[in-house]
């Protein structure tokens, strides 16, 4: 590990602080110019396989550093938490909660948004578009040395991509209700909560089940600012990770896995800040002190209500047939 990367250094040291509540393993190593960097599975809340469970993700594009440091900031208020708040650990006894909070070390250690391969890991999926994708950004095989390179097409996926999806199939995909969370930034002015396809603009399948969560959180934060929509809304591309587990997901089991992203809008920090033009990682990551630190809480009401829902999913998740469960009412 280099100590330059800050970011692996602030997680080591919450897995040290966590311990023996916080468990934590390599899901796979990287090599890269002579530096080995792990990348790290944290888990803690209930051990039991029928449990839900939400997965939050991130570092998964090397140059997005903000999606690394809001989990981490999550990951030091669960932990402060756990000190006094008893409500939460009783919460971690109906759900599980796994973390990656830094799936790409190596590329953010290099400062790319590929990995050390020059793939792009959400373009590494063996899963191709239905439909016409933008040139280069929906993922291209001509050269490594381009943006969005998807790696040669009879080759494996990238060992953190593996990874990852190997995560999600023991710990998510493989529960009775799921949800995974990917933290990324670098698209439009506002904030989005982006759901599958990317490949393809037709529907999902449990289209009722977004759309019941979208309703809860709207009903429960009405002023908040996220934009819920299908990323083919905005772009198509090959090779999306999620589409890959949730297309497995759907095809071998009847269990919902509700893989989300948020999409933070990184050009209004650049608005903010034209000056971060001039600095790749400036496109994707807010600067300046007090602009992270509002970005670094902004987030942690949308990822406490996801633990939250998925503990009482029984009480607000249509069924197949579409019909609504029975609400809580208070006593």
């Amino acid at each position: 590990m280099d100590l330059k990367l800050s970011e692996l250094i602030e997680l080591e040291r919450i897995i040290q602080a966590g311990a023996p509540l916080l468990e934590a393993r390599s899901a796979c190593n990287v090599e890269f110019q002579g530096h080995h960097f792990p990348v790290y599975v944290l888990s803690i809340g209930s051990t039991d396989p029928q449990a839900p469970a939400v997965g939050f993700f991130g570092g998964v594009h090397g140059l997005e550093r903000i999606g690394t440091r809001i989990l981490l900031a999550f990951l030091r208020s669960l932990l402060g938490r756990l000190k006094w708040d008893k409500v939460l650990h009783h919460q971690l006894e109906s759900v599980r909660l796994i973390f990656m909070p830094l799936v790409n070390p190596a590329g953010m250690w290099n400062n790319t948004r590929c990995n050390a391969n020059g793939i792009d890991l959400m373009r590494n999926a063996p899963v191709d578009s239905l439909e016409k994708v933008p040139f280069m950004l929906g993922g291209q095989r001509f050269s490594a040395r381009l943006p969005w390179y998807r790696g040669p097409a009879d080759a494996p996926m990238q060992a953190e991509a593996q990874a990852l999806c190997d995560v999600v199939r023991q710990e998510l995909s493989s529960r009775k209700f799921s949800v995974a969370l990917d933290c990324h930034s670098g698209f439009g002015l506002q904030d989005r909560i982006w759901f599958p396809f990317a490949h393809s603009s037709q529907p999902i399948r449990h289209m009722p089940q977004i759309q019941a969560l979208q309703d809860l959180f709207s009903q429960t934060y009405a002023d908040h600012n996220y934009l819920f929509e299908p990323q083919s809304m905005q772009y198509l591309t090959h090779g999306d990770l999620w589409d890959y587990l949730y297309l497995q997901t759907a095809a071998e089991t009847d269990h919902v896995f509700l893989p989300l992203t948020l999409e933070m809008g990184s050009w209004r920090w650049v608005k903010k800040n034209p000056r971060q033009l001039f600095s790749r990682a400036g496109m994707f990551n807010p600067n300046a002190p007090h602009r992270l630190q509002r970005v670094l809480r902004s987030h942690l009401v949308w990822f406490d209500f996801l633990t939250r829902a998925a503990c009482a999913h029984q009480h607000w998740l249509p069924s197949e047939d579409g019909s609504t469960p029975v609400r809580v009412t208070p006593a």
